[in-house]
């Protein structure tokens, strides 16, 4: 016997959970050495984001332990939750917005203490002295403040030597393959990173402390996005500038 119901109170052998859970979510593609990694966001394990490791035998494994949530809130939507240099993890945890770092087989190691700080977009200086991030500062009043921070390996929790500071928006700090420069992007208010940033390049001293520092393109009608370093040291980036999204 066929039933018939009203429209709309149907029974459907799909729930929404059900369909949910097939949907799985894979971001931040990338390598170290042979390895590859992403990030997989699994709505079954109530959508925590988990580092994933594929070896150059095909096998595929949970980098970040169980119960581990890959994930930063700097600038509320995110980005650049972690970074891989030599079998080294470093990542930000969503659960309490600390940066840690997870060395194969070990457990994760804390690097910034408990507070009302965020941490994103992390890069490791070639000579493994530091990492360089954006930090957002949340212990005052009124709107966080973000900067890009200094983050020492060599022992302690801390919650960052400030090196660029006095825009509204941070993003993407990366050093040059020596070491000897980093480069940036900013924007300020009312602009969202679409509509205009800036890219910044300065020198980066024996002490980590930046000099010369120089504004190399983009402004309030030029979006500037991804910036990087070629092996030989040459930076490129991408512009909106003629309307259309090129490399220079």
């Amino acid at each position: 016997m066929v039933e018939i119901a009203p429209y709309g109170t149907w029974r459907s052998p799909l729930s929404a959970a059900g369909v949910a859970a097939g949907a799985v979510r894979l971001t931040a593609v990338g390598s170290d050495g042979d390895d590859v990694y992403w990030l997989e966001r699994r709505p079954s394990e109530d959508g925590r984001s988990v580092l994933v490791r594929h070896r150059p035998d095909g096998s595929v494994s949970d980098v970040t332990p169980p119960g581990s949530n890959v994930r930063t809130r700097v600038h509320e939507y995110g980005g650049g939750a972690c970074l891989v240099r030599a079998g080294v993890v470093y990542y930000s945890e969503d659960t309490d917005q600390r940066l840690y770092r997870l060395v194969d087989g070990g457990r994760p190691v804390p690097l910034t203490p408990a507070g009302a700080w965020r941490y994103a977009d992390a890069d490791l200086d070639p000579a493994g002295r530091w990492l360089v991030c954006v930090r957002e500062d949340h212990t005052g009043d009124g709107e966080a403040v973000n900067a890009i921070v200094r983050i020492a390996l060599d022992g302690g929790e801390s919650s960052g030597t400030t090196i660029a500071s006095g825009e509204d928006f941070y993003a993407a700090p990366r050093f040059s393959p020596d070491g000897g420069r980093l480069c940036w992007l900013s924007w300020r208010h009312p602009r969202m990173p679409w509509d205009g940033t800036d890219l910044w390049v300065a020198e980066v001293g024996a002490d980590g402390v930046l000099s010369d520092v120089r504004h190399v393109v983009g402004g309030a009608d030029e979006s500037i996005q991804q910036p990087g370093w070629s092996p030989d040291g040459i930076l490129h980036f991408v512009s909106d500038r003629t309307g259309w999204w090129n490399l220079y």
